[in-house]
């Protein structure tokens, strides 16, 4: 036999849901601002400043990524690469979770193989086979957020590489298998 339900019990179901009716439209709302994904850099190399809202409805604009691929291109040489995608990702969801709303300044994105084997021959640190090559890494900073917390941010996501360098104020992200140093 089934219970009949109480007047009160009625009565609290039927709020409850003309409530969650009346929450509805901005619980959308809010859903809509986040179907778009805007990032701002800084390249300290060039003093170039882009502002690219790369992802837009659940897919990447072209258009902006070219933009951000043209910003993050070897500064020595000229040379552009495609940047992974998943590193605009990262960056997305590392500026979310610090509640950065600036500029990542960039210290190195795209890297040639002519620079890499410079930089490997004039400096300690730099991977023969850096992700960089690969338009899967970049060396950046966040004003208004400490470095050290930054890279804390960047562990907490667990994607990707993420390296350290206070002494030279930056972090590396990378796409590649998680690890850190």
């Amino acid at each position: 036999m089934i219970n009949p339900i109480s007047r009160r019990n009625f009565l609290k179901i039927s709020t409850a849901a003309v409530a969650s009716m009346a929450v509805a439209p901005s619980v959308f709302a809010s859903k809509s601002a986040a179907h778009e994904r805007v990032l701002q850099f800084h390249n300290l190399h060039t003093g170039e400043h882009l502002k690219a809202t790369f992802w837009v409805q659940d897919d990447y604009v072209a258009e902006e990524l070219e933009a951000i691929n043209r910003l993050l291109r070897d500064h020595r040489t000229g040379d552009i690469a495609e940047m992974d995608h998943r590193l605009l990702d990262q960056l997305y969801a590392l500026q979310d979770k610090v509640g950065g709303q600036g500029k990542f300044e960039i210290i190195s994105g795209y890297r040639s193989p002519k620079t890499n084997a410079m930089l490997q021959g004039s400096r300690s640190g730099v991977a023969k086979k850096s992700l960089h090559m690969q338009g899967r890494a970049a060396d950046i900073r966040l004003p208004g957020v400490e470095l050290k917390h930054l890279r804390l941010a960047a562990l907490d996501l667990k994607d990707g590489g993420v390296g350290y360098y206070p002494k030279s104020n930056f972090i590396h992200v990378d796409t590649g298998r998680p690890r850190f140093w």
